[in-house]
């Protein structure tokens, strides 16, 4: 079966290849397996926990690849990113509950003493309102709750509320930034000086997201009712009550950016991921936690325009406020994942399972979520910081549905962790979910949601110290008691009231605390709702027969012919087994099912029509290299160390080697590589270290090459440069016919590099593999004992028969309009020798280095189709940087 997306008014369609495919799945899982994986949850938990402990603490949060503390003013700005760090060692106090949930005792109160005797909140620094109130408040909160949990159970009985007054501290530091005229928040505060002033270096913004001023409510009100202080919920309520009265009335979105001042919407696109996701989460645990209707009132509103306007199962599409039948992009980020996992909570489970499986799907396809993904699952932006939503919607399905398939994919979370991500002081955030790159980073929410999450998946009820179903996760997956729904807050404003004309709809509570049997009196129905969207997905190829049978049937159908409001064409499409369907938002979709098909020949003509309008709209361009990876396997990374490298436009191309090149690494003598090397006898047989400048790459390699080396890697020599903020680079030749060199040559900046040259420096010998993309440890060690723990049963990622790579896919835009061939462009590397005797580099791979036309514009044509400017490459990489850095602004 074929799938096609298309719109009418746009030059863009969306292919997609369905193959049906029969699916083994397990029926059961023993008890003794579901008690293996639990606790090699707790054996990663305690890994990540401790190697922050080690070598970290008190620092916000551990770099594992350097295996240090990243302290925020030491370490190169991250930009947005580090508004969460407030030098209050954030992971600790983010994973307190985390602790207390793992039945690990002991650790948590030791942890609750080093909180409250070593950490500080009176700190001259600017942090996010957002971040802090969901991992620091929200963890000491957490805290809190499994605090007075123990000491009523006779544990823990020095402990004196320490953790509420530094709650309530912390709260009262954030109060000045609800200061405003609307009551929304500044996004950032000063933890000393509060907003406003020179002093505080804050006050001075005008905009913030829907989720960062909708997502207060739940660690507020828990402060209030805790403490008996009504401010706290207070302001929280106005903040969200302004929200409301600033949705969109005829469509009931929200956008996702707004001025905390005018309340106009500075970005009008609307979704349920980055910019928005926890303000829907936040109305409904609101009214969960806190009992009052409203709230449940305000979601059932927003999510019934959710489901007619942005929701297309699998599928969740942003669009546009005030003309929500407009897409607003052709692409999802990450972070709508947790949105299956709350549709569990309101009790709409059918596109609950249909969008987990699709994420599901895209997860085996690239072994993570991409931090964004387009609409036929291709990567849109490369990185996975270890989120943990997947993980959270995972674990509310199964506990709905208790199907024993969410197990399953339970066990794919882990094998992942473990396989791409583990590295020796800790977990590595992915720089590239296509190569299995590393970045310096372990964000404090993987160890306050992703271990929780997963050990409630695997757990049984007497494995846990109480009873969860007391409780309400936060966003950041902390404890909140339920028992605060009936802790006196009488002084606290009630919400708004509605607006003139609306009265509470009983409709809107159907359904919110379902009953799963009936629910599913078929226990084939979850399997039945899977299977449509895990063949949308498939990885498997295509066969299409190679003879066709002369004399039957009338002329095909040409896809440069076809026009949508064509009859005949039309009448074509449908003896073709091709049926087409007006979807609500103004697009086309074609689908072909080749039984339905007036003949053999006219199915395989219809599937001749379907590759023609993959092929016609894929733009007739040099594809650009991708990046490559050099990982390092001796001891004691083992292949747990992946760096981003840039590709050279000559010599060996890693993507055609099953292998890669693996060897020992020593640095070349000139360093530069730009003469003939004086430890000639020592390069040989290796990979050897050089660094940029001062003659041509190609130079470089024809040195190396000479004295034997079977690779080389080039180190940049601008200190501090460093893929995490900057893009990719290809090295391009001198001019001159390069056939001549045969090794593979690649490329790390500065900071990559320096991981590269420390390892060197502390071990006798380091040895790399370089390579198109990481590879799985059981293949690097073939079959030997792997280091380190691994699941057992782990495989390599690939799949029998798997077509997921660039040329392969089998996806692509196409036009719904006839396509004029002198409208594509063709897109060529360009080689910038202006400098002669320096290197010539190109942008390449990394983040958003790629063309792109955006919906409804045409695809500019250049005069030259040979080449395209670097200018022009760069303007469209700093398009795309721009929305990714927007995307962290909207917290990402």
């Amino acid at each position: 079966m074929w799938m096609l997306h298309s719109a009418t008014m746009l030059p863009a369609f969306l292919l997609l290849f369905l193959m049906r495919t029969s699916i083994s799945l397990s029926e059961t899982m023993s008890r003794d397996e579901k008690n293996k994986l639990r606790n090699q949850v707790v054996e990663m938990f305690d890994h990540a926990y401790q190697n922050y402990m080690d070598h970290a603490y008190p620092a916000d949060e551990l770099m594992p690849l350097t295996c240090r503390g990243r302290v925020r003013g030491l370490e190169p700005s991250r930009g947005d990113i580090d508004d969460a760090l407030g030098k209050f060692s954030l992971t600790l106090i983010d994973t307190l509950d985390t602790l207390a949930l793992l039945n690990k005792t002991v650790e948590f109160e030791e942890a609750v003493r080093r909180v409250v005797a070593d950490v500080r909140l009176d700190n001259d620094i600017v942090v996010s309102v957002f971040e802090t109130n969901i991992r620091v408040l929200g963890g000491l909160l957490g805290g809190h709750s499994m605090a007075v949990m123990l000491k009523e159970s006779g544990q823990m009985v020095w402990y004196q509320d320490e953790l509420l007054h530094m709650a309530k501290d912390l709260g009262l530091r954030l109060l000045p930034a609800f200061n405003t005229s609307s009551g929304l928040p500044y996004p950032r505060v000063n933890l000393r000086y509060g907003v406003r002033g020179p002093e505080t270096r804050t006050g001075t913004e005008t905009d913030t997201c829907t989720a960062c001023a909708g997502t207060i409510i739940l660690e507020f009100a828990a402060l209030s009712r805790f403490t008996g202080d009504p401010t706290f919920e207070a302001h929280a309520r106005r903040a969200l009550d302004f929200l409301w009265e600033k949705r969109q009335r005829n469509s009931n979105l929200v956008g996702t950016t707004i001025n905390i001042h005018s309340g106009e919407w500075v970005r009008r696109d609307s979704g349920v991921g980055a910019g928005i996701d926890s303000y829907y989460e936040y109305l409904m645990k609101a009214y969960i936690l806190l009992g009052d209707d409203q709230y449940l009132q305000r979601f059932n509103t927003h999510y019934a325009s959710i489901m007619k306007y942005i929701s297309q199962p699998p599928l969740l599409l942003d669009v546009h406020i005030h003309k929500p039948l407009l897409p607003a992009r052709t692409w999802m980020d990450s972070l709508l994942a947790f949105f299956p996992g709350l549709q569990v909570l309101k009790g709409d489970i059918r596109p609950a399972i249909e969008t987990h499986e699709m994420l599901y799907q895209v997860t085996k396809k690239h072994n993570f979520l991409p931090e964004a993904f387009t609409t036929d699952f291709r990567v849109h932006w490369a990185q996975h910081p270890l989120r943990p939503e997947f993980a959270e919607s995972t674990y509310f399905l199964y506990k709905a549905t208790k199907d024993p398939y969410y197990l399953e994919v339970g066990r794919t979370i882990l094998e992942n962790l473990n396989r791409y991500a583990r590295v020796p002081c800790g977990f590595a955030a992915m720089k590239d979910v296509r190569t299995g790159s590393h970045e310096d980073r372990m964000d404090s929410f993987f160890l306050a949601e992703m271990f929780k999450y997963l050990f409630l998946l695997f757990a049984e009820e007497e494995d846990l110290p109480f009873n969860v179903e007391d409780y309400i996760f936060t966003t950041e997956a902390h404890l909140l008691p339920l028992s605060l729904s009936t802790a006196s807050n009488s002084q606290a404003p009630p919400l708004v009231n509605n607006t003139a004309g609306e009265e509470l709809d009983d409709s809107n509570f159907e359904w919110t605390c379902p009953n799963t049997r009936l629910l599913f009196p078929d226990p084939a129905f979850p399997r039945n709702l899977r299977d449509p969207v895990r063949s949308a997905l498939d990885k498997s190829c295509p066969h299409p027969t190679t003879h066709r049978e002369p004399g039957m049937g009338r002329p095909p159908l040409r896809a440069q012919d076809f026009m949508v409001n064509n009859p005949e064409h039309l009448e074509l499409l449908r003896r073709m087994g091709v049926s087409l369907i007006h979807l609500k938002d103004g697009r086309v979709q074609l689908i072909q099912h080749a039984t339905q098909a007036v003949s053999a020949v006219a199915a395989e003509d219809g599937m001749r029509f379907m590759q023609e309008m993959m092929e016609l709209s894929s733009q007739q361009q040099k594809e650009q290299l991708p990046p490559r990876a050099v990982q390092i396997v001796s001891h004691p990374f083992f292949g747990r160390v992946v760096l981003t490298a840039g590709p050279a436009q000559f010599g060996m191309d890693l993507s055609k080697s099953s292998s890669g090149v693996r060897g020992f690494v020593t640095v070349a003598e000139p360093y530069n590589g730009c003469s003939e090397l004086s430890n000639g006898e020592i390069v040989a047989g290796r990979i050897a270290l050089l660094q940029r400048g001062q003659c041509m790459f190609a130079e470089k390699a024809r040195h190396i090459q000479k004295a034997g080396a079977i690779g080389g890697i080039v180190i940049d020599d601008n200190e501090g440069s460093s893929s995490d903020t900057a893009p990719l680079f290809q090295m391009a030749g001198d001019g001159r016919n390069t056939d001549d060199v045969t090794l593979p040559l690649l490329f790390l900046f500065h900071k990559e590099g320096n991981i590269l040259l420390e390892a060197l420096k502390e071990n006798r010998e380091v040895e790399v593999l370089l390579s198109d993309k990481a590879r799985d440890r059981e293949s690097i060690f073939k079959g030997k004992a792997l280091p380190g723990t691994l699941l057992d049963g782990s495989t390599d990622g690939a799949e029998e028969g798997d077509c997921s790579t660039e040329e392969k896919d089998n996806t692509s835009p196409a036009s719904s309009e006839p396509v004029d061939q002198s409208q594509v462009t063709t897109q060529e590397q360009t080689t910038d020798d202006s400098v002669v005797g320096q290197e010539s580099v190109q942008p390449v791979g990394g983040l958003g280095s790629y063309a792109s036309v955006d919906e409804g514009e045409e695809p500019a044509v250049d005069g030259d189709s040979s080449s395209q400017s670097v200018d022009s490459l760069m303007a469209d990489w700093q398009e795309d940087l721009e929305a990714f850095k927007q995307m962290e602004k909207d917290e990402l």
